[in-house]
């Protein structure tokens, strides 16, 4: 496991810190037309704790950096490469995740942790237009693949993880395709 920073109070983002692999991915995306593409999938996700940082000397926020590294099982061909952050905000007791990808998309959703029987659950959402917790995206994928929502939910238990997500567009004419990602990882 990569060392936790002494005297920073990670609270339930603690447990994503280190280096894990998941072979037992399942990426559910958008085809033109009426399509849906089905891609097994395997990854890497890599955790570190970077401390905290204190917003207007009144927020303070503990930081683990992440970059998440996503093949297709079929060719090894890299389909997605996303990097970003989780936070905790003790004060509030509350979640952050902020991720960007390189199609001009970054999110930043808000939620709560619980802890259930040595389990950590992290559930995060965002919406486009949203006050608090929201999407920007450059004009092209505003106009041709536009994200309306995003929501996550991640399980930690031990060195088990799995997560699904699910992130609604304006593609191709569908208003409102769920573009769904399940996985299981393990802490290396």
């Amino acid at each position: 496991m990569e060392t936790i920073i002494e005297g920073v109070d990670y609270g339930p983002i603690a447990c994503l810190v280190g280096r894990w692999k998941g072979q037992k991915g399942m990426d559910v995306s958008p085809e033109p037309g009426d399509g849906i593409e089905r891609t097994p999938f395997h990854e890497v996700m890599t955790f570190d704790a970077i401390g905290d940082v204190t917003n207007a000397q009144k927020e303070t926020l503990a930081v683990v950096r992440y970059h998440q590294v996503v093949s297709k099982q079929v060719n090894d061909e890299v389909f997605h490469d996303q990097v970003g952050y989780w936070l905790y905000d003790k004060s509030e007791q509350r979640v952050i995740h902020t991720l960007s990808i390189p199609r001009a998309v970054s999110v930043i959703a808000g939620g709560q942790a619980t802890v259930e029987n040595e389990k950590t659950i992290l559930k995060v959402s965002a919406e486009l237009g949203h006050a608090d917790w929201g999407i920007i995206q450059s004009p092209f994928m505003r106009d041709n693949a536009s994200t309306q929502s995003f929501s996550m939910e991640m399980i930690v238990h031990g060195d088990h993880m799995h997560y699904r997500e699910s992130t609604i567009l304006s593609i191709y004419g569908n208003q409102a395709f769920d573009h769904r990602d399940k996985s299981e990882l393990q802490r290396l």
